[in-house]
């Protein structure tokens, strides 16, 4: 008697076992189909496109933001001061050099 009671417990742990393996088997077999991995795709796409937005977004917000403590750090939206009567106003000019490479030797 006890030896049917083992063999029928192993029995039974063997079919458990195996069920669940082949439930395993087959739930890999499907997320690793060609079915499975576009649907996986297509879902992950959408979910970057929404992720990919909000980043722009937060992006532009924060670089205004900082852009605007820029202007705000160098005045730039105020108007330059008015040079006190009897002073003239001078023109600052830029200066450049063309370089020409086949004279320099190089």
């Amino acid at each position: 008697m006890r030896r049917l009671f083992w063999l029928s417990l192993g029995a039974g742990a063997g079919v458990y076992a195996t069920h669940r393996v082949k439930r395993r088997v087959e739930r890999f077999a499907r997320t690793w189909s060609p079915e499975g991995v576009a649907a996986r795709a297509v879902t992950a796409g959408q979910g970057a496109g929404d992720r990919l937005r909000h980043f722009a977004s937060d992006v532009r917000t924060e670089m205004e933001a900082r852009e605007a403590e820029l202007r705000e750090a160098i005045r730039m939206d105020q108007a330059p001061p008015e040079p006190p009567e009897g002073t003239p106003r001078r023109v600052l000019r830029a200066r450049y050099t063309i370089i020409n490479d086949d004279k320099d030797g190089h």
